[in-house]
């Protein structure tokens, strides 16, 4: 449980300058494409696991049935940039998503 936090600590402040702009541009009644035009500091590494969500949920929701390709691509690249998802399972991971 305590490895899972830290997952979600990490990736929170990994996480939150893309969450601001993407925040910013649906407050104001933009579309997708305008929410991601306006959060330009974004590295694409973020995006990759912010876009993962739905699929994570529906992992979550069918416990670990519904796998979908942006869930498979977030879960490749947090295993690649944080040593402490490594040892996560997939759900663990998938629910530290959803946590975002």
């Amino acid at each position: 449980m305590i490895r899972l936090l830290l997952i979600c600590a990490l990736m929170a402040l990994s996480i939150a300058p893309a969450m601001a702009g993407s925040f910013a541009g649906t407050s104001a009644g933009g579309t997708s494409a305008g929410s991601s035009a306006s959060s330009g500091s974004t590295s694409g590494d973020d995006k990759v696991v912010l876009q993962a969500r739905d699929d994570a949920a529906s992992f979550v929701a069918s416990k670990g049935r519904i796998r979908g390709a942006q869930l498979e691509a977030a879960l490749r690249e947090l295993r690649e940039r944080k040593p402490d998802a490594r040892q996560a399972s997939d759900m663990q991971l998938a629910q530290a998503i959803l946590a975002l």
